[in-house]
């Protein structure tokens, strides 16, 4: 049974909705023994979009501090961040990560030459195929960039918003990109990074986490090892999202076990 759900949100991110302490008293309901706050820190955000993505680092550490203190006894909770990675921002987000006491950092792409997927716009005057390919460009390059982080988050993120449902549900497969991939696989284990296997996919119909399937398999060919488990909750009841789906896909795939990061360390918890 996974019991450490290490990609959730709270009201600290722009698109959050729930307090910590409702999410800690959901995850404690669920039984986990672990719970990783990864609230979102993009610097620079395009303006042109309704979120900022930001917020008070200090109020956050400390409110973490104190729900550690409280819930002690119910729940370990962790202090984690999901940082947005752009290649122009590296010294910001250097500074960051080595001024603050982090469990756990995910790297995650958002924004791709200014624009975000989640959006019309950037998907217009290219193809879907182009638009995805864009995005696994970027999550390589910042990868080559930049090394303050523990995961790389969603790495198919981007598949989730293709305008068509054709691209989303039949035609997006691994062999197509396995170029781009096998680059962003290989560039996280040259540099001792893991992968996020994200529940969400499931959230959104897709059928797979993300990343999917075959890019799972393919990691773990290329001698990859390190991976955390997160449902990327912006509710309580989106905890845990469909874990039991992720841990029998990792075990079918001959995964052994999954990691919790404490104080930066990975450790290492049987499925």
């Amino acid at each position: 049974m996974i019991c450490a759900d290490l990609h959730v949100h709270s009201n600290f991110s722009s698109d959050g909705k729930a307090k910590m302490e409702d999410m800690i008293d959901k995850a404690i309901k669920l039984g986990l023994k672990t719970l990783c706050f990864t609230d979102h820190m993009d610097y620079d955000y395009p303006k042109i979009y309704d979120y900022s993505f930001q917020f008070d680092i200090d109020n956050y550490l400390k409110k973490l501090q104190i729900l550690k203190e409280k819930y002690k006894s119910q729940i370990e909770i962790l202090i984690g961040l999901e940082l947005g990675m752009q290649p122009h921002i590296s010294d910001s987000m250097y500074k960051l990560i080595n001024s603050f006491p982090f469990d756990f950092i995910i790297g995650s792409i958002h924004i791709v030459n200014q624009m975000d997927p989640y959006y019309p716009q950037y998907w217009e005057n290219i193809t879907e195929e182009e638009g995805i390919v864009k995005c696994f460009e970027e999550i390589q390059k910042c990868c080559e960039i930049y090394q303050g982080f523990h995961v790389c988050g969603h790495i198919d993120y981007v598949v989730r918003y293709a305008p068509s449902s054709k691209i989303k549900y039949q035609e997006y497969s691994y062999p197509y990109y396995k170029d781009v991939l096998d680059e962003i696989l290989k560039t996280l284990l040259n540099h001792g990074k893991g992968i996020e296997v994200n529940t969400s996919g499931y959230k959104y119909g897709l059928g797979h986490p993300h990343p999917k399937t075959e890019i799972l398999k393919r990691y773990k060919e290329l001698g990859g090892e390190i991976i955390t488990i997160g449902s990327d909750a912006h509710l309580p009841q989106h905890l845990c999202y469909d874990f039991d789906k992720a841990e029998a896909l990792l075990k079918n795939l001959g995964y052994k076990y999954y990691t919790i990061f404490k104080e930066g360390q990975p450790n290492m918890i049987k499925l």
